[in-house]
């Protein structure tokens, strides 16, 4: 059976760098149907990621090998990992970009990457993402073990959980991505809604917190002094050029402006802080 590999990588598409990847994958792996699912991650955003190797695996065939290059620690000492998980495996760097969807996942196998047998014959102290990653990943498809990489580990890096707090009265988050539209994906996540006029969250990144319900027409969402009120089904509830949050494809709230840049005109940045008020429209949120 043909092996899925996917790419997510900083590495952009102005330079080779991507195609050295594949060059290098279709030689070691002729078969392998090579999968772009992004290469426009801001550059050594770690972060940023994980959260989108968080939303995105999901949607793959089990058997899917996910190369994921975000790797501002390069050429130093940092471990370079692979694992396996949920019918997945992930190849990358030990730096916490595989974290978020492994601890969603659960019950990973995780080996070091230390087999030189399985890289090219010479490597590169800035481009590991050709010369290891890109031939473990092919080596992978053509039914290498993972094992054969190198030893098992039980202590990869994994990042901070985003900022998820979950009062009575509010709940607060963070803008964790804004895409290439300007819109603006939090942390406060994962919602559905439940009839037209009711939400449930079911936390992501909450711990142990309970789920909460959300009467969608008396909420109003927050962010860098921007209220917006009530959660809309879609972005063709607000009027061109009017903000509107909503609940976007992944599940998590979303802010944006119908036909515009929300992320533009709010100056706003991954990190900023987002208040999801859940009661009445007319009492203001402080920061």
């Amino acid at each position: 059976m043909t092996k899925i590999i996917a790419l997510l990588t900083d590495f952009g598409e102005d330079d080779t760098y991507v195609g050295m990847v594949k060059g290098v994958i279709s030689g070691i792996s002729p078969e392998a149907s090579i999968v772009d699912l992004t290469h426009a991650i801001d550059p050594q955003h770690v972060r940023q990621a994980a959260f989108a190797l968080l939303n995105a695996y999901k949607f793959f065939p089990q058997g899917t090998i996910f190369m994921v290059v975000i790797d501002p620690g390069v050429g130093s000492e940092r471990r370079s990992v692979v694992a396996s998980v949920g019918g997945y495996a992930f190849v990358g760097p030990d730096n916490g970009v595989l974290s978020y969807a492994l601890e969603m996942i659960g019950g990973e196998r995780v080996y070091e990457i230390a087999n030189s047998d399985y890289w090219l014959s010479e490597i590169s102290n800035t481009f590991h993402g050709r010369d290891i990653f890109a031939p473990v990943a092919a080596h992978l498809a053509e039914g290498v073990p993972l094992q054969e990489m190198g030893e098992a580990v039980n202590d990869i890096v994994r990042l901070p959980k985003p900022g998820l707090n979950i009062g009575e009265e509010r709940i607060t988050g963070e803008a964790m991505h804004i895409d290439r539209f300007g819109n603006i994906i939090t942390s406060i996540g994962k919602m559905y809604w439940q009839g037209p006029e009711q939400i449930i969250l079911e936390p992501t990144f909450g711990g142990e917190t309970q789920n909460a319900a959300i009467p969608a027409m008396t909420a109003t969402v927050t962010i860098n002094r921007q209220k917006i009120f009530n959660v809309r089904l879609s972005y063709s509830e607000a009027h061109r050029g009017d903000f509107v949050a909503l609940i976007g494809n992944s599940g998590y709230l979303e802010i944006a402006i119908n036909q515009g840049n929300a992320a533009e005109r709010l100056n706003a940045e991954v990190g900023d802080r987002v208040v999801l008020k859940i009661g009445d429209l007319d009492e203001t949120i402080s920061d």
